[in-house]
């Protein structure tokens, strides 16, 4: 599910609108690579690299290639930084490793434990200037789409990790200095367990939602209108938040029907307006966001009682 459109995501300032944007065509893009058949290896990482920095923060680093310089965790300099990656020397034997562990076809891992430790193993290496982070979370799915443990990317590990920085962060390292792997694993699985539970409650919620919002539709509007607004509330439960312009592209309708379908839909206080201006206008679907932001709420809640 795509939650924003590529011009801009409600309430995020406009470099972040820019990564959410890249974030999901990295996606899509390393997701259509792998059903095409192609490998997910070295090639695939760096093309993702490249799509997911294009035009960000990292796009004056290199976008798409592994760094030909030293680069650092925290602090000004390799001195006082908390982490200091693999040199430049090293780095093409650590990626060589990690990618015949991704292809580990001689003695297979588990799929779980795989992804655990080919993510702890790329964000040690760091291969790129910039967007490490990123790539690596992507790679999870990636992984677990390559080896048919899902088939969409259903699983929001990111989330996990990312709300739960400090553990994270800590746990990685305790695999750096100490060798401590079977911590970092269990904090992992973790992880997969507290999301897919809190996955599967909030996709039963959001299923209740979409079909109470069907038939306030139905019961609302006449028979020829309701269409046209089903299909774009359709479009909704794809794209949380989209225009006009991008509605219009993903059901083929006119621009001047499309505009009338969300009006329906905001009338009936399903959507609503949330960029107040002329052109480009966005619109959301609140009830839907925030049922999505209560379940990665209940799923970081879950985490931090585990740990206490």
């Amino acid at each position: 599910m795509l939650l924003f459109e590529d011009a801009e995501a409600p309430g995020l300032p406009k470099n972040d609108v820019r990564e959410v944007s890249n974030y999901v065509a990295a996606m899509e893009h390393g997701l259509a690579r792998l059903k095409g058949g192609f490998p997910l290896n070295l090639r695939l990482i760096r093309e993702i690299h490249g799509v997911l920095v294009s035009g960000t923060r990292g796009a004056d680093k290199t976008p798409g290639e592994f760094r030909r310089s030293q680069n650092w965790v925290g602090g000004t300099r390799p001195g006082d930084a908390i982490y200091v990656p693999p040199n430049v020397p090293d780095l093409v034997p650590a990626l060589d490793n990690l990618e015949k562990f991704l292809h580990d076809h001689a003695s297979r891992t588990p799929v779980l434990i795989k992804a655990a430790l080919a993510h702890a193993q790329f964000e040690t290496i760091h291969p790129f200037l910039d967007g490490n982070g990123r790539v690596g979370r992507l790679l999870i799915t990636f992984l677990l789409c390559a080896e048919g443990a899902l088939r969409e990317p259903l699983l929001y590990l990111s989330l996990y990790l990312k709300q739960n920085r400090a553990a994270y962060y800590d746990s990685l390292q305790r695999v750096r200095t100490d060798g401590d792997w079977e911590q970092w694993v269990e904090f992992f699985l973790k992880g997969v367990v507290s999301v897919s539970d809190s996955g599967v409650k909030t996709m039963q919620r959001l299923l209740a939602l979409v079909e109470e919002d069907r038939r306030r539709i139905e019961g609302a509007l006449g028979a020829r209108k309701a269409l046209t607004a089903l299909r774009l509330h359709d479009v909704f439960t794809h794209r949380v938040a989209t225009s006009i312009p991008a509605a219009t592209k993903a059901t083929g309708l006119t621009p001047p029907t499309v505009a009338s379908a969300i009006e329906a839909l905001e009338k009936l206080g399903i959507v609503r307006e949330v960029t107040a201006r002329q052109r480009n206008r966005q619109f959301l679907y609140s009830a839907y966001l925030a049922t999505l932001e209560g379940g990665a709420a209940e799923a970081t809640a879950h985490v931090t009682s585990s740990h206490s």
